[in-house]
This record gives C-alpha cells, structure tokens and sequence, in this order.
C-alpha cells in the first residue's frame, strides 16, 4: 500500500496537479482519506522525502520539493548542446 500511494503521489507531481511547494495533506488526513494506517502514509512521505520530491517544512507539514525520480537524463540536453556548438562551428 505504500508503494502505491507513493506512486499516486509522483503521478500527480508529474502532471503538475500538484505544483512545487504545495503543502500536501498531513498525515491523518490522507490516511484517514484512504481508509490505512497513518504508519503507511508516513511510509510514502519519508520515500518521497528521500527521492527529493518532498520536503519537510516544520510545523505546516510537508510540501512538493520537485518532480518525480523518473526525469529525463541530462545527458540528451548535452549532447544536443555540443551538437549546436559543432554546427555553429562548422559555419564558421
């Protein structure tokens, strides 16, 4: 069950749904919501935290840090940028 919520939790991060610094749900509330244990719920937010796609912000609880750990490499963006170089130097 963790697991899956943390996977809903990445989803909706992913689609912006819930945008950086959103405050997400306390504890209770979303455990209480889907009807499990607060335990699992902490589960889910201490995994997201150290994804890095939470943080932890004291006493308002916890809000989105980014997206999740399923980014694109950047290694596309640099080879895209020593391309332009190579052309820009071809041109030359």
């Amino acid at each position: 069950m963790t697991r899956q919520i943390r996977e809903q939790l990445n989803g909706l991060i992913d689609a912006g749904e819930l945008a950086v610094g959103t405050i997400v749900w306390s504890e209770r509330e979303l455990a209480n919501h889907l009807d499990v244990a607060r335990n699992v719920v902490r589960g889910a937010y201490e995994q997201l935290m150290e994804a890095g796609n939470l943080r932890s912000e004291g006493r308002k609880g916890r809000s989105v840090k980014g997206g999740s750990s399923k980014k694109k490499p950047a290694a596309k963006k640099s080879a895209a940028k020593k391309s332009t170089k190579a052309t820009k130097a071809r041109k030359k």
